[in-house]
């Protein structure tokens, strides 16, 4: 007959050389990052839509859209793009330091990325000052500011969030367990590049 030993199965496992499982957190900050990121595309779509609406009315009535004396040029556009593509890979490199406790690869993306993306405002700022769209004198050049100018918010908020979210994980609160913060952040930024994505084409390409 042999001995059973009676196990307390709500007693903790203690057994040497073997780590605990992480404890999770709730994902508060990358659930917020999808809403808010939906929230912001959705807020362009719907910017886009007038604009692409009302240059559909315009082409059907008068023939052009654009005024002659408008000229929209594509060199700095494309630039402006292959910058955001740039600052996507680096972002994306952020991340996969991160989750590698590569803290100095992680900062290093961080700053990379700020860097592109300052170069990406004043690449913007020096388009707006070729093109010269007079607001007060029609309705493009209010659409065109309009639609353009959100998406620069939404990249400024996007330097904003990766910006806090280095901080935090220069003090330690992100590791290779728990990174939410900084996926969070790389999410929005990849919605802000998507956004451009889809004005570049839709407002500098096909004009």
């Amino acid at each position: 007959m042999t001995a059973t030993a009676l196990v307390d199965p709500h007693a903790p496992l203690e057994l040497e050389g073997v780590e605990p499982p992480p404890v999770s957190r709730p994902r508060v900050l990358l659930v917020g990052a999808a809403f808010a990121s939906a929230a912001s595309a959705m807020f362009i779509f719907g910017l886009l839509g007038v604009y692409l609406n009302q240059r559909a009315l315009g082409r059907l009535h008068g023939g052009t859209w654009l005024p002659q004396a408008v000229h929209i040029p594509l060199t700095q556009p494309n630039m402006m793009m292959a910058t955001m593509l740039m600052s996507s890979a680096t972002i994306t490199w952020m991340v996969y330091a991160i989750k590698a406790d590569d803290r100095r690869h992680a900062y290093l993306a961080i700053g990379v990325s700020m860097l592109l993306a300052f170069a990406f405002l004043n690449q913007t700022a020096y388009l707006y000052s070729l093109i010269s769209l007079d607001v007060h004198a029609n309705q493009q050049s209010v659409l065109i500011y309009t639609v353009t100018g959100a998406q620069l918010v939404m990249m400024v908020l996007a330097m904003i969030f990766v910006g806090l979210m280095g901080f935090r994980a220069l003090a330690g609160e992100f590791t290779s367990r728990q990174y939410d913060g900084i996926a969070a952040s790389a999410m929005y930024w990849h919605t802000a590049v998507a956004m451009y994505a889809l004005l570049w084409y839709a407002i500098y390409v096909t004009k």
